[in-house]
């Protein structure tokens, strides 16, 4: 499994979860495991 897969899997877990702040950082998570995906690693 690529780390940017796993980078997105736990950016999912955190924006789900119903804790506050986890959805502003799930959100950042995503982001960049999509950034490094769309870069390539």
């Amino acid at each position: 499994m690529k780390p940017s897969t796993i980078v997105l899997a736990f950016g999912v877990a955190l924006f789900a979860l119903p804790i506050p702040g986890t959805f502003v950082t799930g959100a950042l998570v995503l982001l960049a495991g999509a950034l490094a995906r769309w870069l390539g690693s």
